[in-house]
């Protein structure tokens, strides 16, 4: 472990390595409070009006910082699902020159492969004010969150969009600890850590389900967790899947990428 020279007594940078895509050896770095770090845990609350304002919501259609860059699927040439958009707070992620995130993935009738990625262009998180180098289309609205209904009239069920405003309550993350360290646990011990990480929330430390993953070198701090077993609407992220978005340091650049079990 080595000790960020600001400030030395608050924050410490615990290099990692872990193989990417193309299977090379790569290091990264994750900036946490020493002891414990700050997280948010969410509680989702269906929102029966259209939420309108710059704040952290879930479904319903994207309230853009600045102009609508709607991001699309690399295979099929569609607009990625509309997920949610996230505060970029100083508070739990330090200082960043984006306020909002925006999360869409690809989500369509036929199966595309390579949702899982961060870089498989079939999934975006759209920095605002920030530089955008994916294809986009600058379109107000698009596809969403939704549900399955029975409408009047309708023999089958009818999708019908729908969004959540949610509930932040602060809590604190334990240290992160490499795959290599935790092999050497009891199995009690590992599944204290797993609880103490699980669920939903903003900021704090990523709970993996697989091997150590962070979207490639540099430092990036954990902007979103996302268990697809412990939310009230849709998303696939395989079986039993997490979802992670990652911020840079410098606060430029943000990836998503899943695992499942």
């Amino acid at each position: 472990m080595v000790v960020a020279a600001k400030p030395p007594s608050l924050v410490a940078r615990i290099s990692l390595e872990f193989f990417n895509e193309s299977g090379f050896v790569a290091s990264v770095c994750i900036l946490q409070s020493r002891g414990m770090t700050k997280r948010k845990s969410i509680e989702f609350l269906e929102s029966k009006l259209p939420i309108r304002e710059k704040v952290t919501k879930f479904g319903g259609q994207p309230v853009w910082l600045t102009k609508p860059q709607w991001p699309v699927s690399k295979t099929t040439g569609n607009l990625m699902r509309f997920v949610c958009q996230l505060s970029v707070t100083s508070e739990l992620l330090g200082d960043s020159p984006s306020e909002m995130a925006y999360l869409f993935i690809t989500d369509e009738d036929e199966y595309v492969d390579g949702t899982w990625k961060a870089a498989g262009g079939e999934n975006a998180v759209i920095l605002q004010p920030g530089e955008v180098n994916i294809t986009i289309k600058k379109i107000q609205e698009g596809p969403t969150l939704y549900r399955m209904v029975k409408k009047m009239f309708r023999k089958n069920l009818v999708p019908e969009p729908y969004e959540f405003q949610v509930n932040l309550q602060a809590a604190e993350d334990p240290d992160f600890v490499d795959e290599k360290e935790r092999n050497k646990w009891s199995e009690n011990k590992w599944a204290e850590y797993v609880e103490s990480l699980a669920g939903n929330k903003i900021g704090g430390i990523p709970l993996f389900l697989q091997n150590t993953e962070f979207p490639g070198p540099g430092n990036w701090r954990l902007l979103l967790q996302l268990d697809s077993t412990q939310v009230p609407f849709y998303v696939n992220f395989g079986d039993n899947g997490i979802g992670y978005v990652f911020l840079s340091e410098d606060g430029l650049t943000a990836k998503f990428l899943w695992q499942c079990s």
